[in-house]
């Protein structure tokens, strides 16, 4: 019985310790986090505490983007085809880390103005309709041959009632 118990134990540890090392090319950093606030930069070789720490690869190297081509019409109405390729390269891995902190909290805050103008909305019915036919305004000011018009049933009521008591 002792024997079973410390081979468990002793196979719980090694696995333990295998799940702190994580292997990191040359080429790649490590941005640690302790308890989900940013920690420090790791090289590679990196060994970090399991359940308390959790990393992010980061690649240092440079990395190129396609940019589909896109057809476009200048200001004087000359068809230009455009064609791009995007280079980036991290050069602070710390840096980056922090650029997806501030990308999440922009996301956070335009929920947040998703959501209140959702409340306003739903205090005043008449909003709703008035921003309905703005975009439609928008939409009927593109040059566009086909325009689909959906008719919400709250503008058609009204006349329906009329019909119903002539």
């Amino acid at each position: 019985m002792t024997l079973y118990f410390y081979a468990v134990i002793l196979f719980l540890l090694i696995a333990f310790l295998a799940s702190a090392l994580k292997i990191l090319r040359e080429y790649e950093r490590g941005v640690v986090f302790m308890l989900g606030r940013f920690w420090r930069v790791k090289g590679p070789g990196l060994i970090i505490i399991p359940v308390i720490q959790q990393f992010v690869r980061v690649d240092l190297r440079t990395i190129v983007l396609d940019v589909p081509s896109q057809d476009v019409i200048s200001r004087d109405n000359v068809s230009v085809k455009v064609n791009a390729v995007v280079y980036f390269r991290v050069l602070d891995p710390e840096r980056a880390r922090r650029a997806k902190v501030i990308h999440a909290q922009g996301e956070q805050q335009a929920a947040e103005k998703l959501v209140e103008a959702a409340r306003i909305l739903s205090e005043q019915p008449q909003a709703i309709q008035l921003r309905y036919l703005e975009t439609l305004t928008e939409v009927a000011g593109d040059k566009s041959h086909t325009l689909v018009f959906p008719l919400p049933m709250d503008l058609l009521e009204p006349l329906l009632k009329r019909k119903e008591r002539d």
